[in-house]
């Protein structure tokens, strides 16, 4: 694979008007979801409908709570859900079947009903397909061009791109193609959007992105979203450490079906996804301890997981103990709350002009940026810095963004050419071609 610079361009930069504290943006917020017809992204959808008419309160909500109040977050009732996905079935009938099994309280689908068809009706063909012989940079295209017409055909303030959809093997070294979810991290960039990585996949991670994200003037967060398994481990490795009790090894085992079971049943998508499991513990207690992960497809389950840690320790004197957790949950109503955090948090921070990777968001992630802390309480310190900071009076909080009239994000080029390299390109006009997406 050929090593490929990265540059962004754009014109006409001006200076974000800064809300005062408290104020929402001027307009809808986008929220363009990778994998839109997954279970994931049902739940975030029918959950926001939901809260937003007042039948359930924002349980698991962390920017529902006080410190975010009056922080200028964009309100869950100006939130357009759209996105890109590869499957047919229709948001009313997915949240459908998620009430049969659980997910979903019963009789939200028809109470939401209106919503859902409103957020299908934005979701736009994924891909690459098998047989799809459209090179990277026409895929690109194609997808930023999907996200932009949603931007300016719904008079958004702006959109948040959110990867929701199923995890992707590595990549390999040599290969000369971009991973799909590298694709949809590069349209984003190019369609001047925020970008949140909630999934184990790549995304912006590839190194063939690495220079269009630092120039692209734009926020962006991930990944791995944490929910269960390792948000435990994030308080429990601490913990350990900080009573200098000797952790001799960690093992785990995960039982999963849905979307996820299936996806990862391939060794090499759960060995992704696995990475960032050992990571907590690595940095929370220095080292890492004996033990693996394994992860077990369980289609029976559906969307419910079972997670079990067997944790062996040495105490005083060196004696000898366990403990063992068992946790078991849901994980789409689990992840659907944190992703409506993360679109507002995002959102807020590219309307205050910051840009770069959110260290401060780690609360929400196993692979969080670099530079984050590990223990779950030291993250939320910081997210807690983060919130007051959203919410400061004055100018921009960084370096502006590039935005056109009435506030509606100008095309940020990103190029993928013949030779693999990816360059800049400013403002690129809407382009044939179909997006592409996964499910979850």
């Amino acid at each position: 694979m050929q090593e490929a610079a990265v540059s962004t361009s754009a014109t006409s930069p001006s200076t974000p008007s800064t809300p005062p504290l408290g104020t929402p943006p001027l307009g809808p917020v986008g929220v363009w979801l990778i994998g839109a017809r997954g279970s994931v992204a049902t739940t975030a959808v029918a959950g926001c409908a939901a809260m937003t008419a007042g039948l359930h309160a924002p349980t698991g909500m962390v920017t529902e709570t006080a410190p975010f109040m009056d922080r200028g977050l964009p309100t869950l009732s100006s939130l357009v859900f759209g996105g890109h996905d590869t499957t047919s079935c229709p948001l009313p009938k997915r949240a459908e079947e998620l009430a049969a099994g659980g997910v979903l309280p019963h009789g939200l689908p028809s109470a939401v009903h209106a919503e859902l068809a409103a957020a299908d009706a934005e979701i736009r063909p994924g891909g690459p397909q098998p047989g799809d012989t459209r090179t990277d940079e026409q895929l690109i295209e194609a997808f930023a061009a999907d996200i932009r017409d949603f931007v300016r055909r719904r008079g958004l303030a702006r959109a948040v791109v959110v990867n929701v959809a199923s995890t992707e093997p590595l990549p390999a070294d040599d290969a000369e193609r971009l991973p799909a979810s590298s694709l949809y991290a590069a349209a984003a960039l190019r369609a001047d959007c925020p970008y949140v990585n909630f999934t184990p996949s790549t995304g912006l991670h590839h190194p063939r992105l690495a220079d269009a994200a630092r120039t692209s003037g734009l926020p962006y967060a991930g990944r791995d979203g944490k929910t269960g398994q390792t948000l435990l481990r994030s308080v429990l490795g601490p913990m350990f450490a900080q009573r200098a009790l000797a952790v001799r090894a960690w093992s785990g085992t995960n039982l999963l079906g849905g979307g996820d079971g299936a996806a990862l049943a391939d060794p090499a998508a759960a060995a992704a996804k696995n990475a960032g499991k050992e990571r907590v513990l690595a940095d929370t207690l220095g080292s890492a301890p004996e033990g693996e992960v394994h992860i077990d497809d369980v289609p029976s389950l559906g969307d419910w997981k079972t997670a079990w840690d067997h944790i062996a320790f040495d105490g005083f004197l060196g004696t000898r103990m366990v403990l063992q957790t068992t946790w078991q949950g849901c994980d789409s109503a689990l992840a659907a709350p944190l992703i409506l955090d993360l679109a507002r948090l995002t959102s807020r921070a590219h309307e205050r002009g910051l840009s770069g990777p959110l260290p401060a968001l780690a609360f929400y992630f196993k692979d969080p940026d670099a530079d984050a802390p590990a223990a779950l309480g030291e993250q939320y310190a910081a997210l807690m810095d983060f919130a007051a900071q959203l919410g400061e009076t004055g100018g921009a909080l960084g370096a502006p963004g590039d935005l056109g009239d009435r506030g509606v994000p100008r095309d940020r080029g990103v190029s993928v050419e013949a030779t693999g390299r990816v360059s800049g390109r400013a403002d690129r006009g809407p382009a044939d071609g179909s997006p592409s997406g996964e499910a979850s």
